[in-house]
């Protein structure tokens, strides 16, 4: 099973169109606080539609008591040296970090088991969370047979 872990996200809309993501694959979702909105949000729910009660989210006080609970984790970072799709995934289950919007994960995190979604073009920093969340996930789904 798939756990999409959102670090102290900001922008509503992606955090509901990772939600819908989770419940197409039937995956869970992981919230971290401080969170940049309220999880009744009318854009959150509205990303969301109408599936965000049908959602396994489980929200986490801070970063500490999230990571406090073992299970494999990779974690994304435009500054991994390793591309998502030179690994080979076969941890299940497993999550897949993602750090807020505008600061990404804390550099500690990054520096064993991160992983880069390629971007081609030098004017382009950074991709949407919502299309990387996706991009992660279908490739895990891949590499395991799933698809």
């Amino acid at each position: 099973m798939i756990g999409i872990v959102l670090i102290e996200p900001e922008i509503p809309q992606n955090t509901g169109s990772i939600g819908r993501l989770c419940l197409a694959v039937n995956a869970k979702l992981h919230l971290v606080k401080p969170l940049g909105f309220e999880i009744t949000h009318a854009r959150l729910r509205r990303a969301g539609l109408d599936y965000w009660e049908h959602l396994d989210v489980t929200v986490w006080e801070n970063l500490d008591a999230y990571l406090a609970v073992p299970t494999e984790r990779l974690f994304f970072s435009k500054k991994a040296t390793h591309s998502l799709f030179s690994l080979s995934i076969q941890q299940t289950p497993l999550h897949l970090v993602f750090g807020k919007e505008t600061k990404g994960l804390p550099e500690h995190l990054t520096q064993d088991h991160a992983a880069r979604i390629p971007i081609f073009d030098p004017k382009v920093r950074s991709l949407n969370l919502a299309q990387s969340a996706a991009i992660a996930t279908y490739e895990v789904l891949r590499q395991w047979g799933h698809l």
